[in-house]
């Protein structure tokens, strides 16, 4: 088996991971019964615009992007987003190297990493957890959707 590898994610990158974000946010969708969330409705320009500007990693597993995952600093903080890992890869670590490798792409930038995911999405929470992020505070969005804050001190 091929072995994946993790680089930087540009522009060119965009029509392939809006598919892959599109497909690991339908079971998010389905989690909250929400067709409308926001990785699920941006568009390409959108999205190669971020690409653009923020930093951005993916995993490739041959000529295939399997995982992809963006930040963005905000001062001395970097804001991860949109941590996307193809469905039949999910299991296998990628969110958890995306994750780091992500961490890494802004060393020596940002004192904290910050992150959010919904209530309802266990699975996340653990990964997040796992890798040295605390719950900081939960944002109630909607009667049926609470959005938990995690951080993480640079070391």
């Amino acid at each position: 088996m091929a072995e994946i590898v993790y680089g930087p994610a540009g522009p060119a990158d965009a029509g392939e991971i809006l598919t892959l974000q599109r497909a690991a946010y339908v079971v998010e969708a389905q989690l909250y019964d929400d067709p409308h969330l926001p990785a699920l409705t941006q568009t390409l320009d959108e999205l190669t615009a971020e690409l653009a500007e923020d930093h951005s990693v993916k995993a490739v597993l041959g000529h295939r992007i399997v995982g992809a995952v963006r930040g963005k600093l905000d001062g001395p903080v970097l804001r991860i987003g949109r941590l996307v890992v193809a469905p039949d890869q999910q299991g296998r670590g990628v969110g958890t190297r995306l994750l780091a490798a992500i961490e890494a792409a802004a060393d020596g930038r940002a004192e904290w990493f910050a992150l959010f995911t919904g209530h309802l999405s266990d699975g996340n929470i653990r990964l997040y957890q796992r890798a040295g992020y605390a719950e900081t505070h939960r944002e109630q969005i909607r009667l049926d959707l609470t959005l938990v804050h995690l951080m993480k001190e640079h070391r």
